[in-house]
């Protein structure tokens, strides 16, 4: 993998460990919400779904850093399409959420932007 993969797949997974605590764990904050959906109103009856999707940041965070671990230590071969999936199943994600709502576009260009840009450096 090149270093524009690798310095993207670094900084997607710090993307996507920065929104984990923030949906999982702060979410009752006001300024986190506002900051997640633009709105400060909450919504109790989401806070488990909530929950889930911060893990599910957290699991494609640690995709990427398995990924990143392989490729450095001897098994590219393995590394390589471990941050390829990965990154697809981000843009993948990013995209169903722009769909689902577009109002949360700078989520949805958060999550898919970084991951376009290791599989465009990747394809090239």
């Amino acid at each position: 993998m090149n270093a524009v993969s690798q310095v993207f797949a670094m900084l997607a997974a710090a993307i996507h460990l920065v929104v984990w605590p923030l949906e999982s764990y702060l979410y009752g904050h006001p300024r986190v919400r506002y900051m997640l959906t633009g709105s400060t109103a909450d919504a109790p009856e989401v806070r488990l779904w909530r929950f889930n999707v911060g893990f599910y940041n957290l699991f494609l965070a640690l995709g990427l850093v398995a990924g990143l671990v392989l490729l450095h230590t001897g098994h590219a071969r393995s590394g390589r399409p471990v941050i390829l999936y990965v990154a697809a199943f981000m843009v993948a994600g990013g995209i169903t959420l722009f769909v689902s709502e577009p109002k949360v576009w700078r989520g949805a260009l958060t999550q898919a932007v970084p991951a376009a840009v290791i599989l465009i450096a990747e394809a090239v």
